[in-house]
């Protein structure tokens, strides 16, 4: 994979030069815009207000809205000269236990790996003391035009760096508590099903939307039916569909 970019953690007066790769790709499932009335293709035009023509995607540049509506045009050259440190240090303020931090929080994970052979041994040392003690690292980094907070932490004797949302990024989410309690009957056979249902291979499980949308299109090309999916199950009295959930799991687990 190629380094997204290269820069340095520093952690007290430690110096670990680094790269940074992309830890994750997620499924794409590409629908084309159209013209609901003809099915034709809809284009996306680049168009320019001050000159009222269409303008290539060469020209198209950068710019910073001031208050008053003027454009402040920023090259590739301006942003490298931008003042924020954390362009090319990460600068690790603080230790926490991972545990410790929410994982609402979570962004994006990098991999994150030695910038050359000197960097090894500070690398390893890294990677086994937050190992050993079960912290995690509390840093601010800037990747693709904006600064985060993340963490570093180790994963498979490697460290990865993990993006994380700013305090004011997460949406407070109302009075969702329920206001009806649980009896202690229906709390113990609610861990009764959980215990039955314990064990699930995550990295077995496939992303089945992209088989399901070609189904779909063949089946609107060849003027074919598609088999309805499943109704959920009719509603039940609580305790009733506990009882019968702990049944059959453990009826289940035992075929």
């Amino acid at each position: 994979m190629r380094a997204l970019r290269s820069g340095v953690i520093q952690f007290g007066l430690v110096v670990l030069p680094v790269k940074l790769l992309l830890a994750t790709e997620e499924h794409q499932v590409q629908l084309r815009e159209i013209h609901a009335a003809d099915s034709g293709r809809v284009q996306h035009r680049r168009f320019c207000e001050a000159e009222d023509r269409e303008i290539p995607y060469e020209e198209v540049g950068r710019g910073w809205e001031l208050p008053d509506g003027r454009l402040v045009p920023l090259t590739d050259e301006d942003l490298e000269c931008l003042p924020l440190a954390t362009r090319h240090v990460v600068e690790v303020l603080g230790f926490v236990p991972g545990q410790d931090v929410d994982p609402i929080s979570y962004s994006r994970p990098y991999y994150v790996g030695p910038g050359g052979p000197p960097a090894d041994r500070p690398y390893a040392l890294l990677v086994e003391a937050l190992a050993c003690t079960g912290q995690a690292g509390v840093c601010k980094v800037a990747i693709r035009s904006r600064e985060h907070i993340a963490l570093l932490r180790p994963r498979h004797g490697i460290l990865i760096l993990q993006t994380l949302l700013w305090q004011d990024e997460l949406r407070d989410p109302g009075d969702l508590t329920p206001s009806t309690p649980v009896t202690n009957r229906e709390l113990e056979l609610a861990e009764a099903l959980m215990r039955e249902l314990t064990g699930v291979e995550v990295d077995q499980l496939q992303d089945d939307y992209q088989h399901a949308l070609e189904q779909l299109v063949e089946a609107k090309v060849s003027g074919g039916q598609l088999a309805a999916p499943p109704e959920p199950g009719p509603a039940m009295d609580l305790m009733a569909a506990l009882e019968e959930s702990v049944r059959t799991a453990h009826a289940h687990q035992g075929s």
